[in-house]
């Protein structure tokens, strides 16, 4: 058992996520934890990790080798950790919790994307609406049997700018402040310099994939023989990961009302402009000023490589 480095910090108990299922976490020494705030490039980063790990661009099912504890829609955390533990691949799980509501053991690594939280929130929207009818359900069985909320999950509008309005009242929490966007990102921004931890930006994945996918194969240690560079750095372009969804995302068809072709929606950024308010634009400038220095704010809004 790899010695427990720190223990988590932070409780968090959202309508979607619960950081008290990773309790019966079981850590092996090189566990992979991709980590981010919703809608941030985790499935592209899944994706990615996945072909660095065995070695090759097939499509594999990235939920089914990636287990996700901190979501309650998908049952008994027990079904969860039993496919953890019985996976032979090295492991990489999904959260969506912050970096101080997770457990930190010696050897594992963390890979957090990030994104510009107007995009986030765009994506997050297109998410959220699309649900079937079956899945909300599903989130309001869980909302109603819980004693902190007790009450159906709240619908999502259908109008994007009214979303976005909605979402800078709690930066997307799902009910609890601790998986909002900003401590989410504030989280890992202050852990950037730890060994374990690596920072990837969506729009650095967009200007250089070869580059970055270079850069994250080289943190977690893994050697790739240089002619399998082309065919995994081509198969992860969005529009070859859409093509295939149905293999990557099997899931996603009960879950969203078209299925994987609703998951991968569009994959780019600055559909917030001209589409939402001037005045809530305004009021996102203003929260991202009051919670973040400016060099986070600098980062989230640019990424590594832009201006």
């Amino acid at each position: 058992m790899p010695r427990l480095i720190r223990a988590p910090l932070q409780q968090v108990r959202s309508r979607i996520f619960d950081s008290m299922r990773w309790a019966s976490y079981a850590p092996r020494s090189d566990d992979i934890v991709i980590a981010t705030y919703s809608k941030c490039g985790t499935t592209w980063m899944q994706r990615i990790v996945s072909m660095l790990v065995f070695g090759n661009a097939e499509p594999r099912p990235i939920w089914d080798l990636s287990p996700w504890p901190d979501m309650r829609l998908f049952g008994p955390i027990e079904v969860t950790m039993a496919t953890a533990e019985a996976q032979t691949h090295r492991r990489f799980f999904k959260s969506h919790l912050p970096y101080d509501a997770l457990p930190v053991y010696e050897g594992m690594k963390f890979v957090h994307v990030a994104r510009d939280g107007r995009d986030a929130a765009m994506s997050l929207h297109n998410h959220l609406a699309n649900f079937r009818q079956t899945t909300v359900e599903g989130l309001s069985a869980i909302s109603i049997a819980d004693p902190k909320f007790a009450d159906p999950y709240p619908p999502t509008s259908v109008d994007p700018a009214q979303y976005f309005h909605e979402w800078l009242s709690d930066g997307g929490g799902q009910g609890d402040r601790l998986s909002s966007f900003f401590h989410v990102e504030n989280s890992y921004w202050a852990a950037r310099d730890d060994k374990n931890m690596l920072l990837v930006h969506y729009a650095d994945l967009i200007k250089d994939r070869a580059g970055e996918m270079r850069r994250v194969a080289k943190f977690l240690e893994i050697e790739i023989p240089e002619p399998t560079w082309p065919a995994i750095i081509q198969a992860a372009g969005f529009d070859a990961m859409k093509s295939q969804g149905n293999e990557l995302i099997p899931a996603a068809q009960a879950l969203w009302e078209q299925g994987s072709n609703q998951f991968f929606n569009k994959g780019t950024n600055g559909r917030w402009r001209n589409v939402v308010a001037k005045a809530d634009l305004a009021r996102y400038d203003a929260l991202v000023n009051e919670v973040f220095t400016p060099e986070l704010a600098h980062w989230l809004e640019h990424g590594r490589l832009g201006k």
